[in-house]
């Protein structure tokens, strides 16, 4: 891992999540406060409860990005074909682009939700692995919680974070796209085996790991961001 870029990402780790899951200094701060849609937590916890410890793979493209049928296509099979338990986030209004049958042949395996609290799903200890778009929330709440990641970019910053995410801080992998620009199921669930059981496993585990303790120092008492906040609390009252 490049310790010349651990720095500055901790830091903002640091700002960006509740205290509940980094220092634990702020009581009751567990949560934004705010949600683009309304998650379906119970569900969530109830089911992840019920796995294994690190057999699950979470699966959100966040908010705004919106996949053509067939790269959901792709991806679904390439869910399907892992064999492992998955927590999927499709939007309403992407709920259309399933392949037929899907829901109904994964039944025993998954957990299809339109939205869910991702701080809480991502601390459980059930979920091993984290597809995403790499968007920035998303990317630092992962880094941020230790969980090893499959970058699946989508567009604007999301390339330079999946590549960070792999070549970096080496928490991750990406998939890559074929001379159509698609990510076939193939690729899918090789990504998503390497880092739930390849020979890469481990260290990606362990970086992904030393990030998280590094951000909580970073926001415990004299950590750089807890001297930061002071510092900028400083300045603003004597203006």
């Amino acid at each position: 891992m490049d310790s010349r870029w651990c720095s500055p990402v901790v830091n903002w780790m640091a700002k960006q999540s509740p205290s509940m899951y980094l220092d634990k200094r702020m009581e009751g701060d567990d949560d934004y406060g705010l949600h683009l849609l309304t998650p379906n937590s119970h569900t969530c916890m109830k089911w992840l409860d019920m796995k294994e410890f690190a057999s699950v793979v979470y699966v959100s493209f966040g908010s705004m990005a919106s996949l053509g049928e067939d790269q959901m296509e792709e991806i679904a099979w390439g869910l399907r074909n892992c064999n492992y338990h998955f927590l999927w986030v499709v939007r309403a209004s992407e709920e259309n682009k399933l392949p037929s049958k899907f829901i109904e042949e994964t039944l025993e395996k998954e957990l299809v939700v339109r939205w869910c609290k991702q701080l809480e799903v991502l601390a459980h200890k059930s979920v091993g692995c984290f597809v995403t778009h790499c968007g920035w929330n998303s990317t630092l709440e992962g880094l941020s919680l230790g969980v090893p990641m499959v970058a699946m970019q989508q567009w604007v910053d999301q390339t330079t974070n999946a590549k960070f995410i792999e070549d970096v801080w080496r928490v991750g992998v990406r998939v890559k796209m074929d001379e159509k620009e698609m990510v076939r199921r193939e690729k899918v669930e090789e990504c998503i085996r390497e880092v739930m059981e390849g020979v890469r496993r481990e260290e990606l585990k362990r970086n992904a790991v030393k990030l998280k303790k590094l951000a909580k120092e970073a926001v415990d008492e004299g950590g750089s961001s807890d001297k930061n906040i002071e510092e900028f609390v400083a300045k603003v009252s004597c203006t």
